[in-house]
C-alpha cells in the first residue's frame, strides 16, 4: 500500500471512517483526483462544523445513500440532507432481507461476505450502476458515498469505481481493507450514542473487513464477467459513461 493510500483519512467531529478516494494511484502513473469522491459511514452524527466543511471546503453537492429504508427510518438521512444537499437513495440490500441471490456456487471454503457482495450486484444491479453513473455525471463538486459503517456496501461501490478508473487491483483491495483500522472507533461511537457497553474484542473483530474478501470478490468478477468493467457494461453502463467516469476521477496529468 502506498503512502498516498495511507494519507487520505479525513477528520470530522461526527465521522470515524471517512476518507477521500482521491489519491489512490493509477496503473499508468498519477493518481485519482482528490475532492471528487469521499467515502464514509452514515451521516447522522455530523456536527454543524462538519456540515460547513463538507459543503464548503470539500464542495459536497450530492450524497449516495446505500442503506435500506429501515436504516433510514431508524437513523435519519443526516445533516447534509437537512442542509439541502441532494441525496440519492440507492439501497444495495432488498428491503425484505439479506438473502443471497441465485448465484453460481462459491465453494464450501468461500467467505460468506463474498456471497453478500455478489448479492448486492445480483439483487440491486440497477442501483449499483446508478451509483457509478451519478459519480460520472457530476460536473462540479464532490460526492459522498456511505452506508452504515462505510465498509461493505460502500466498499463494493468504491471498488467498482476505482477499478473502472484504472486503480491497480492491489490498491483497490488495500483501500477496502483500510476500514478495518476504524471499526473499534465506529463501535465506540455507536455504543456511546446508545448508552451501551462496548462489545467484546472478538465481536468487533468479526466486523473488520479483510483484504482477502475483496480480492476473492473481484476475482469472481474477473472469471464471470471479465472484471468490474465487464460487469458494469453488462448491466448498462456505456463506454461513454465509463470514459466520463475516468475523466472525472483522474488527475489531468495522469497517463
Amino acid at each position: 500500500m502506498t503512502d498516498l493510500a495511507r494519507d487520505r483519512w479525513l477528520t470530522f467531529d461526527g465521522l470515524a471512517n471517512a476518507r477521500d478516494v482521491g489519491g489512490l494511484p493509477l496503473a499508468g502513473g498519477g493518481s485519482l483526483r482528490t475532492g471528487v469522491l469521499i467515502r464514509t459511514e452514515s451521516l447522522e452524527g455530523l456536527s454543524p462544523a462538519d456540515v460547513a466543511r463538507l459543503t464548503g471546503e470539500y464542495g459536497v453537492v450530492q450524497v449516495l445513500d446505500l442503506r435500506k429504508d429501515d436504516e433510514l427510518a431508524m437513523y435519519g438521512a443526516g445533516a447534509l440532507a437537512e442542509a439541502g444537499v441532494v441525496v440519492h437513495r440507492l439501497s444495495f440490500i432488498p428491503e425484505e432481507g439479506r438473502e443471497i441471490a441465485a448465484l453460481p456456487e462459491l465453494g464450501d471454503d468461500a467467505d460468506p461476505m463474498v456471497g453478500h457482495y455478489l448479492a448486492y450486484l445480483g439483487h440491486r444491479a440497477a442501483n449499483v450502476v446508478e451509483g457509478v453513473r451519478r459519480v460520472a455525471e457530476l460536473d462540479e463538486g464532490a460526492t459522498v458515498v456511505h452506508c452504515a459503517a462505510g465498509k461493505d456496501r460502500t466498499g463494493v461501490l468504491v471498488a467498482l469505481i476505482a477499478s473502472a478508473a484504472g486503480v491497480p487491483r492491489d490498491e483497490v483491495v488495500a483501500d477496502y481493507a483500510l476500514s478495518a483500522t476504524r471499526i473499534t472507533a465506529l463501535f465506540r461511537r455507536w455504543t456511546t450514542a446508545a448508552g451501551q457497553p462496548m462489545p467484546p474484542p472478538e465481536e468487533i473483530d468479526r466486523h473488520r473487513p479483510r483484504a482477502e474478501v475483496m480480492a476473492a470478490f473481484l476475482r469472481l468478477l474477473d472469471e464471470r464477467h471479465g472484471g468490474p468493467v465487464g460487469w458494469l457494461r453488462e448491466h448498462g453502463l456505456t463506454d461513454d459513461e465509463l470514459a466520463r467516469l475516468s475523466a472525472r476521477l483522474r488527475d489531468g496529468d495522469a497517463a
